[in-house]
Formats: C-alpha cells, structure tokens, sequence
C-alpha cells in the first residue's frame, strides 16, 4: 500500500495536491510519503514481532538524511555498504549500536572509522579483509564485532545486475570456505567472531530460494557451534520485492513466518536488512511533459525527467508505472506513447508502448515505485543538475535536497593554472 492517491481527479500525495506542489517546486523532484514509509517499516517490523530482531534500513535503497531519520524514530537501525553512508547513519541520528556495514570492498580508513564509531556489528566478505580488520582494531586497541557474509550459492531467480548469493558473484565467502575463515577470525586479535550473514539478492518475488539459503546458512552456524565456535548472531539480509507490475511478491508475514520456523531454538539474534521493500513504493517522481512528438512509427511523450534523474529503466530494463497527475478524456480514453527524456542517450527511455491517459505539453506525469534505488543512482550527466527531494507529511511538505544549480555544479571543476588567461 502506498499514500499516493486521486482525490477530485488529481494525484496526492498524502494531503498535498502534486499540482500544487509542482508549481511551487517545479520539477522534476522526487516526492516521498511518511506515511507509506512508516507503514512499510512496522509491517516489516511486526511480521518479526516476538523474535530478538534487528531490523537495519538498507541506506543503498535511499541514503536521504530526513527518511534515515523518519525510519531511525521508529525503531529502524542502517545497513551501510560504504563510510559515507556510515557518516549520513550516524548524522541522521542512528545509535552506533544499530548500525551494520556490509559491502565486498571496504577500505582501511572506512574499516578505522567503523572501529572508532563502535557501530553494532561489520559483516566482513573475505579472508584478506579479516586480517586489515584486524590490524585495525589492533591499531585502536579494541575489538570489533564480526559476522562472516556467507556465499551459499544459491539462485535468487531475480535479474542478474541484482543477485547476489550465486557462487559466480563477487559478493561473500564460498561456503566451503567459512569453517576455515572462522578459524582465522577467532586467531586474530581484535576480532570477536558473532555469527553468519547472507544476502542473495534484491527485488525477490518468491520465498523458496531465500528458505533454501537461510537453510543452508543455519546448518552453518549449527555446525561451527559444535567445533566451539560462540555464535549468537545470525544476518539475513535483505531483497524482498515490492510490485512494480503486478508482481505478487511475498507478504511480510508470510516472510516472517517461514524466518520464525527455521530459527526456531537456534538462540541468535536476528538482523534484516530491506531497502526497497520499505521506500519504493514510498516515492515518486514527478515530471511535466515538455513535448508530444508524433514520430514516423510511433508518439514520444517527452518528459524533463531523465535516465540520469531515474536510472533504472536504462540499466535494468525496469516497468515503473506512470500517471498522468490530472488524468483527462473520461474513463477509457488513452493514448500510446513511448515515454522518454531528453538525455541524448538511445536508453532514455522510461516506456515504451505505454497506454496512458491524453497528455499535452505542460501536463504533469507521477513515475512510480521511484523511492529505492532512484535519488541516489542520479548523476549529472549531460551537465544536468540533481532534482530535489521532497518529503510529505499529511498535508506538509519539506524539500529535503534543494534543486541544484548549474552554477554550483559547474563550480565544482577546477581550471589549472596554464589554462587560465
């Protein structure tokens, strides 16, 4: 379920007319629901309810510091894939103790900043980061907690830009490898070995390949446990989907039923990592058609929304749903078009043959499901400024990322001296 909705013909979000806020704010901008994102994140949070559980919002999904914060007063703890997003964690207000950094390739001084943040747990990927690891707890006289990121080599059966559990990707420790890893964890000083983690995949419509990891993962934990190894913890990761078109992925509940079943008296406490599942259909891109263009073969809907604002459609073939913000032509009226941006890209396209309510230049156009993986896979390519983000509360708004100026983004190249008159 999300909050955007028609009311009087027009798209809200929440309480506030897009219309509006589009003429206030221009666009394109993105535009995100508390109410959707509060929602989504206590029916994640509840389908555990009873277990001892942590649930880490996946900050590679949406690293904005006003949704961090939204999620971090419910409860929520960060799950970061780099020392940045450990940074934006920490500012938006997440206790060090409910904050998780994972990530295949972290360097020395993110893993010195980990250590000096005295973050909850590191989910270490390799034998060679164990030992820098190492090194620098030792540097800090400390110790820090680990769990060992498991590669179970399992099918997530989801696109293969976004699985992550096979034996070919580079994400994890093979798992015939873990016993001997383990070994040289509990050896090393500053290291106190916790658990296993795993994550196979995003955007999961099913939960067998997910049941057949977790399986696999806990057979683990029960045989390090009878070669002595202390393991209470046990990291699960993210990757449920959420529908983009008409998929039926798995409810929460049914999510956490099967997680209840499999643990049930192995004694660890549980981490969940999701991202998408709690802010993709928690955010919007709003965008205004700057041309109909009747083609040779075909109609171009042209918005001011680019690939370089929503990348997704370019890099993964992805549907995201579009509205027109003020549908028009009574029920059952449509037109065809291909949706497109101006980016000078063959790829800039958002759909194509996509039926839609009549459209003219200047209407207003809601990409949807656009919360995870959107803002923060935006670029400046083609000297296009990053959009704003918007964040809605009932019947306020805040801009949380202020449009940026082609000014200040010119501004950032240095001319060197012998180039200069």
């Amino acid at each position: 379920m999300n909050h955007f909705e028609y009311r009087h013909g027009r798209l809200h979000a929440e309480d506030v007319d897009l219309e509006s806020l589009a003429r206030a704010e221009g666009t394109p901008a993105y535009v995100y629901s508390t109410a959707t994102l509060t929602r989504h994140f206590q029916v994640f949070d509840r389908a555990l309810e009873g277990l001892d559980h942590l649930v880490c919002f996946a900050l590679k999904a949406n690293s904005n510091q006003a949704v961090i914060a939204t999620l971090g007063r419910l409860g929520a703890g960060a799950d970061v894939v780099s020392g940045g997003e450990m940074v934006r964690a920490l500012a938006a207000g997440i206790p060090p103790d409910r904050i998780v950094f994972s990530g295949v390739g972290k360097s020395q001084m993110e893993m010195d900043a980990a250590i000096a943040a005295r973050i909850f747990q590191i989910n270490v990927e390799s034998a060679e980061e164990l030992e820098l690891l190492s090194q620098a707890a030792v540097g800090r006289k400390a110790v820090a907690d680990i769990v060992l990121r498991v590669n179970p080599d399992v099918d997530a059966k989801t696109h293969e830009k976004i699985s992550t559990g096979k034996g070919e990707n580079k994400f994890g420790i093979a798992i015939d490898r873990i016993a001997e890893v383990a070994n040289i964890a509990c050896d090393l000083p500053g290291i106190r070995l916790r658990g296993l983690a795993l994550h196979i995949g995003s955007q999961l419509t099913d939960l067998a390949p997910l049941e057949q990891a977790f399986g696999k993962v806990i057979a683990l934990i029960k045989e390090l446990r009878a070669q002595g190894h202390e393991l209470d913890r046990l990291d699960l990761g993210g990757g449920l989907g959420i529908p983009y078109r008409g998929e039926t992925p798995p409810l929460p509940d049914a999510y956490g039923a099967m997680v209840r079943r499999l643990t049930q008296g192995l004694e660890v406490k549980l981490i969940c990592e999701p991202g998408r599942l709690i802010a993709g259909n928690a955010g919007i891109l709003l965008s205004r058609v700057l041309y109909v263009k009747q083609g040779s073969s075909r109609q171009f809907l042209v918005l001011d929304a680019a690939m370089n604002d929503l990348i997704r459609p370019a890099m993964y073939d992805s549907w995201h749903d579009i509205c027109a913000v003020s549908p028009r032509g009574g029920e059952g009226s449509h037109e065809v078009y291909d949706v497109v941006g101006p980016v000078c890209e063959s790829s800039d396209i958002f759909a194509k043959a996509r039926s839609l309510s009549p459209l003219d230049a200047g209407d207003l156009v809601a990409i949807m499901s656009a919360g995870a993986y959107g803002a923060v896979m935006a670029s400046t390519y083609n000297t296009r400024a990053l959009v704003p983000e918007i964040l809605v509360n009932g019947a306020d708004y805040a801009v949380i990322r202020p449009r940026e100026s082609i000014e200040s983004l010119i501004a950032r190249d240095q001319i060197p001296p012998w180039l200069k008159s």
